[in-house]
């Protein structure tokens, strides 16, 4: 197939037989921009517009290629992407951390204390195998193929993730994190989603363990450059939305600014006097000129 190079090969394949229904033996010569739009409203009233563009644009880029590629069509509809709402921060205190971790079984309380030591992503983590770690170094990586931005990445461990990492040793041959023996599959459970509302913890899911991680950094100043380096994020934008929540890191910076002119202030010696008549000074030059004092 075209797309089976791409990371995404799994979800496209996906998405094309939700579209079937849609438009299983319609030629796409026929193909309508009222049609694609009617077809973008129904995946956005039982998903989000987020997921309803991500339709959008797979249709758009297969019509594409048809009139580009293939010239199997003269032109593609042009179908405006809805508005995304910005994504959302939530984060839990170490605190609420606390209580979760008390309603959780053994092998799901070492899976999230690990997403919370490293910010990895779902997948990355149980998908995590002993040959990407490296335990004297302190380190794992991600391979590309297994990474959202299809690069590899370097993940540098604390030794409380280090500590998580040697409780699993001896369980299994070849991944990481298991169950009663076995690999685990999936993390995002319903028995992980009841612990969290047992907890008295609201709004919050298994991404938001990667949120917190990340806000738990920026609130102890960690540079957000740093923090992209550390959650491997493509681009800064995908950072900034943490930025606000290190005020008193930015504060800090600003403080240095502040005592540079307090220096500068106390060496430049003016008297009381001497501010006095530069103020007059000042006042005079503002003063308009009026013809009849001549």
């Amino acid at each position: 197939m075209e797309t089976e190079h791409k990371r995404t090969h799994r979800d496209d394949i996906a998405k094309i037989t939700w579209l079937h229904q849609f438009f299983r033996g319609k030629p796409l010569a026929a193909i309508t921009r009222d049609q694609l739009i009617a077809v973008a409203e129904h995946k956005r009233k039982e998903a989000s517009a987020a997921t309803a563009n991500r339709y959008l644009a797979l249709i758009r880029a297969i019509l594409r290629r048809a009139r580009d590629e293939w010239e199997w069509i003269e032109k593609v509809p042009k179908v405006k992407l809805y508005k995304e709402v910005r994504r959302r921060v939530r984060w839990i205190t170490p605190a609420e951390v606390q209580a979760l971790l008390a309603e959780l079984m053994p092998h799901q309380r070492d899976l999230t204390l690990f997403a919370l030591a490293t910010g990895l992503r779902q997948s990355n983590v149980h998908r995590l195998a002993w040959d990407q770690v490296d335990l004297v170094r302190k380190t794992l990586w991600i391979p590309a193929e297994q990474s959202k931005n299809d690069e590899d990445i370097h993940v540098s461990l604390s030794q409380f993730a280090v500590d998580v990492l040697q409780r699993q040793l001896g369980k299994h041959p070849e991944r990481v994190f298991t169950r009663a023996g076995y690999p685990v599959s999936q993390l995002n459970t319903k028995s992980w989603r009841d612990a969290v509302k047992r907890a008295g913890i609201q709004n919050f899911r298994w991404h938001d363990l990667r949120h917190t991680w990340a806000s738990w950094l920026v609130q102890s100043g960690t540079p957000v450059y740093d923090l992209q380096e550390m959650g491997a994020w493509k681009s800064l934008d995908m950072v900034r939305r943490y930025a606000h929540l290190g005020p008193a890191q930015m504060s800090r910076h600003a403080e240095t600014v502040g005592k540079l002119l307090e220096k500068a202030v106390s060496t430049t010696n003016l008297s009381q006097t001497d501010e006095a008549a530069v103020n007059n000074k000042g006042l005079a030059r503002s003063q308009p000129f009026d013809i009849q004092d001549k």
